[in-house]
C-alpha cells in the first residue's frame, strides 16, 4: 500500500507550521518606553558664541513594530516640567511663558503612524510634534536600530538613535530670535522593552 497520503498529510501540516511560524516571527510587537534610557535632548546656537544644551528627564510612550508588513506607531509624551539645563535658575526660565509654558503646557507630544524601513530595520518616522499647543509634521531619522535579549533581564529590548530638527517660532516660541537661534535639533537615544503578554 502506498504511503503518498500520509506523506502528503506530513507535508501539508509542515507547510502549515511553516507558516504560523512565520506570522508569528513578523507579528506586530508592542514595546513601552524604557524610561531610565530614553533622553530627549536638545541643540541651539545662543548668541552666536556656542551651542547649547538640554535635555527632558521624564518620558513615556509606545512604540509597535511589525515588520513583516514595515510598519508601526510612535506615541511619546515629555513632560515639560523636567527640562534640564544643569542648574536650577536657567530651568526656571526655560519653564516661563517665554519659552515651554509649562503651566499651559505641560505636555510635549510626538506620534508617528508612518514608519520607514530598509529592510526589517526602521530608518524613520512620519509623524507630528505638538508643542505649545502647535501641532506640526515631523520627520524623524532613526539610525543604529537593534533590538536582542536585554543582558540582564532576557526580555526583547530595542534601542536607537533619534534626530530631528525645527524651528521653533513655527511652535510660536519665538523669545530672542534670532540672537538665540530658531533651529533647534533634537538628539534623542531611545530604549523600549517588549510588552508581557
Amino acid at each position: 500500500m502506498s504511503n503518498r497520503p500520509t506523506q502528503i498529510a506530513l507535508r501539508n501540516v509542515l507547510v502549515w507550521l511553516l507558516t504560523l511560524f512565520a506570522a508569528q516571527s513578523f507579528a506586530a510587537e508592542h514595546y513601552t518606553i524604557d524610561a531610565t534610557h530614553t533622553w530627549p535632548s536638545f541643540e541651539i546656537n545662543h548668541l552666536g558664541y556656542s551651542t547649547q544644551r538640554g535635555r527632558f528627564n521624564q518620558t513615556r510612550g509606545k512604540i509597535t513594530l511589525d515588520v513583516g508588513a514595515q510598519a508601526g506607531t510612535i506615541d511619546i509624551t515629555l513632560d515639560a516640567d523636567s527640562i534640564d539645563m544643569g542648574f536650577q535658575k536657567w530651568d526656571e526660565h526655560m519653564k516661563s511663558p517665554d519659552f515651554f509654558n509649562v503651566q499651559l503646557h505641560p505636555t510635549i507630544r510626538f506620534t508617528a503612524d508612518e514608519l520607514q524601513f530598509e529592510g526589517e530595520r526602521p530608518v524613520g518616522a512620519k509623524g507630528y510634534l505638538t508643542l505649545l499647543g502647535t501641532r506640526r509634521p515631523l520627520q524623524l531619522t532613526i539610525a543604529n536600530f537593534r533590538c536582542a535579549p536585554h543582558p540582564l533581564n532576557r526580555r526583547r529590548h530595542c534601542g536607537a538613535d533619534v534626530t530631528a530638527s525645527i524651528q521653533r517660532t513655527q511652535f510660536g516660541m519665538a523669545k530672542y530670535v534670532p540672537m538665540i537661534g530658531d533651529e533647534v535639533k533634537l538628539v534623542i537615544p531611545v530604549e523600549a522593552d517588549l510588552d508581557q503578554e
